[in-house]
């Protein structure tokens, strides 16, 4: 069939999709016998030809018929809708009408209704224009009888009903009444305003007996009035009950100068006292006189102490400042428990968020404040962020102007921490370095704590008098000092070697004779190198958590310029010179068991010893350095694993090339120097816990480095041991265990063979023909790597050897 005519699934082989014609003609008739029935065969088909034909026939027949009768259905819905279309056409008539019959009937109704609500209006409108009306003649009348007991009550009430005629302002009467009450409002300001200055006159000081019950009721109207005339009313009071203060503290005056600061809050309490006994129900309560008179006692007060500073500058000292600094804040810390704040310029008091207690290790530093000290605020320890904003909303109100002058407090505090400075290196002239302590470890220096209980002290301090730039000097200050402590205390104070030139050059440190003492740190000074370098590790982490308490201090848009990044890595260089230094010392004292290492005749030994006396002697130095640097280490373990790393780092490459100019060895004799390298081998592993009761696992980092190191110099021995003939097998030995590629490291081990030249050049030679090539160096290395069988002309020699070492540890 082909693909576009699809077949109902049948069983019929007829319909099969591969049918057959002939496989089908023989599956009817398979043998020849059954050709006798071929005649019934032929009948069956027939008739179902004939079935299969009356099918058809019907199936076309009953197509013919469709399109009949949907052309019928069709006719039919259209009917249909167009019935529906009627029905609904009458309905729509019939609601228009109903429609129209309600409205006819409801039309009085409505209009009854409009009637009734347009009647109310107007009986209200009334009412309130003759409420209007009287309301303005009384107003008018008792506004020149000065009843202002009743004028603010009734004004309320006028300024409420006029309210309701804003829309009616087109009518001449109505906007002839709006105006008379505007005509009473200002002559009621007017009035009143005149009233407040006979009775408080601004010339003179001298003021009537008591308030009157008319000006009590005269700021009862003017709290209905436009907010100017109480404004104008409150700002006339202020200033007539401050003329005095203006008058008593003049520039001119002794007793205006910071030493007789305390006479000026004596001064403004008295005031307030008498305020509240005479005025204090004059005036609403809502008014906040008497803070207002605070307030503005505050704003003249800066601005007096400023200008005062200001022409006498010179004469302003530390001392001097701090006291008027102290008593500023006692009283601004008054004022927080005496008023709420609500008159201040943003009119609100926001109370501060209680966050979690902090966590900051600086804060211990702090040993406490002396009483007659600037005490730390509780939100400054517990805000993370921002401590320094007060609960007290009058903090800086006065001691701001300060601000400018605070230079004076940090050139004070420059010279003290100088001083201080100075103090430390005397006494540890006079004292000495700390004695050494097994038991506690290295102690650190005592100056530095002293140093950071200042710093605290000093920025608790600061922190109230001002978080701006003053901070920011004072952090400088502190960057100074932080310097000057790391190199005058610390590095100043550590033991100088031998070296001419300073540096760590192993030549320097060598005596030239074989077997003479080089100059080695005294106990007392490993332990002082040591108690600097905990000192150093101490100052770091203080440095650190210095910085993150200043960046809390200081305004935020100052937090950016407070970085102690370069001080902390000044105590680093600190603590890296000190280890540098324990290090060269051990390193230095093995040195000579080295070079008489070099200086063996190796080729003369005759037979595998113990170890040799080099080895014991390095084992010796060990023993004697490393237990006193771990135990005065003990508090910072982290470094005493460094300088392990950096000994080993120096010192088995110097090994190394001690080994190279082990030349010329004997087979016997590089048997012995394995045997001693696997001594050294076992000695590094076990440094970190050498000499101790307590045995601990040296640090995986430090592992790695030894076995690195040493396992070479065994590669290298082994190499020396084997057989130079046949030089393929040498070479290619070589480069199995060592997988060197280097012609000069070659060199060596065939200096230390004491082969001859000519040899030598063949041998060069070779080694650069079997070298494997660049771009599969790496795969080569790897698989030399890991097929490196010994070879069998030194399997067994090698052998023997290890059982020998196993046998002497």
């Amino acid at each position: 069939f082909p693909p576009s005519l699809q077949v109902f699934p049948s069983q019929d082989p007829l319909d099969r999709a591969d049918f057959n014609a002939v496989e089908y003609i023989n599956t009817l008739f398979p043998t020849e016998q059954s050709l006798a029935n071929i005649d019934e065969v032929v009948n069956k088909i027939r008739l179902k030809i004939r079935r299969l034909d009356d099918n058809i026939r019907t199936v076309v027949r009953g197509q013919t018929n469709v399109g009949q009768d949907g052309r019928q259905a069709l006719e039919e819905a259209q009917k249909a809708i167009q019935q529906l279309f009627g029905k609904i056409k009458d309905i729509k008539d019939k609601a228009e009408k109903s429609e129209q019959m309600v409205k006819e009937i409801t039309r009085d109704i409505k209009q009854l209704d409009h009637a009734k609500r347009h009647l109310t209006t107007s009986i209200t409108t009334l009412n309130h224009l003759h409420m209007l009306a009287g309301g303005v003649d009384s107003l008018e009348a008792m506004t020149r009888r000065r009843q202002y007991g009743e004028v603010a009550n009734l004004l309320q009430g006028v300024v409420n009903v006029l309210e309701h005629f804003n829309k009616y302002m087109g009518i001449p009467q109505i906007r002839q009444l709006s105006e008379r009450v505007k005509a009473a409002q200002n002559e009621l300001g007017q009035q009143i305003l005149a009233d407040f200055e006979e009775a408080f006159p601004s010339q003179g000081t001298k003021r009537p007996g008591g308030p009157s019950n008319v000006l009590r009721d005269a700021c009862l109207v003017a709290n209905v009035l436009d907010p100017r005339i109480k404004q104008e009313i409150i700002k006339k009071f202020i200033k007539q009950h401050l003329s005095e203060y203006l008058v008593l503290f003049q520039e001119n005056q002794d007793v205006a100068w910071l030493d007789k600061i305390d006479r000026r809050y004596a001064w403004i309490k008295r005031q307030l006292v008498d305020y509240e006994e005479k005025y204090g129900r004059m005036f609403p309560q809502e008014w906040c006189m008497t803070e207002r008179i605070a307030v503005e006692f505050c704003h003249v007060t800066r601005t007096e102490l400023a200008k005062i500073m200001r022409t006498r500058a010179k004469e302003i000292e530390v001392k001097l400042l701090l006291f008027a600094i102290q008593r500023t804040t006692n009283f601004e810390g008054l004022l927080a428990k005496r008023f709420s704040g609500c008159t201040l310029a943003d009119g609100t008091v926001k109370k501060p968020e209680v966050p979690p207690p902090s966590t900051n290790p600086f804060l211990e530093d702090e040993t406490g404040t002396e009483s007659d000290e600037i005490v730390i605020e509780k939100s400054d320890t517990d805000k993370p962020k921002k401590p320094k904003v007060p609960d007290n909303p009058f903090h800086g109100i006065v001691s701001k102007c300060f601000e400018p002058h605070l230079y004076v407090y940090i050139e004070s505090q420059d010279k003290n921490l100088g001083e201080l400075i100075d103090r430390f290196v005397a006494d540890f002239k006079a004292q000495g370095p700390p004695k050494p302590n097994v038991d506690e470890g290295g102690a650190v220096l005592p100056s530095c704590a002293d140093l950071f209980v200042y710093y605290k002290k000093c920025m608790v301090q600061c922190s109230q008098l001002s978080t701006g730039e003053p901070m920011i000097a004072l952090t400088t200050i502190f960057q100074k000092y932080l310097r000057e402590y790391a190199w005058k205390i610390l590095s100043g104070n550590l033991p100088k070697t031998t070296s001419s030139s300073g540096g760590l050059t192993i030549t320097s440190l060598l005596k030239e004779k074989e077997g003479s003492e080089v100059a080695k740190f005294t106990l007392e000074e490993l332990c002082l190198i040591c108690s600097i370098l905990s000192t150093a590790e101490y100052c770091l982490a203080t440095t650190q958590q210095l910085e993150e308490k200043l960046k809390e201090k200081v305004d935020a848009s100052l937090m950016e310029r407070i970085n102690l990044t370069g001080e902390m890595d000044t105590f680093s260089i600190v603590i890296s010179n000190s280890i540098q230094l324990l290090v060269q010392d051990l390193d230095a004292a093995c040195d000579p068991a080295l070079t008489a290492m070099s200086k063996m005749q190796w080729q003369n030994v005759e037979h595998v010893g113990d170890q040799s006396p080099y080895v014991t002697s390095v084992i010796l130095h060990i023993k004697q350095n490393v237990p006193i640097i771990r135990d005065n280490l003990a508090s910072t373990r982290k470094y005493f694993t460094q300088f392990c790393i950096k000994f080993a780092n120096s010192f088995i490459p110097k090994f190394i090339n001690h080994l190279f100019k082990c030349k010329p060895i004997s087979m016997v004799g590089a048997e012995q120097l394995l045997l001693d390298t696997h001594s050294l081998k076992m000695v590094l592993l076990d440094l970190p816990s050498i000499g101790s009761q307590v045995v601990r696992k040296a640090p995986a980092s430090y592992t790695k480095i030894v076995v690195k190191g040493m396992t070479r110099a065994e590669m290298i021995l082994k190499v020396v041991m084997a057989p130079h003939e046949p030089q393929v097998v040498f070479v290619d030995n070589y480069i199995k265990l060592l997988a060197d590629c280097s012609t000069d490291t070659f060199q060596k081990i065939l200096d230390m063979k004491g082969l001859k030249r000519s040899e030598q050049s063949s041998m060069l030679d070779l080694f650069r023909q079997r070298l494997p090539a660049p771009p599969s160096g790496v795969e080569n290395a790897g698989s030399l790597s890991l097929n490196a069988p010994t070879p069998e002309q030194e399997s067994s020699r090698i052998r023997k050897l290890e059982k020998l070492i196993k046998k002497r540890l």
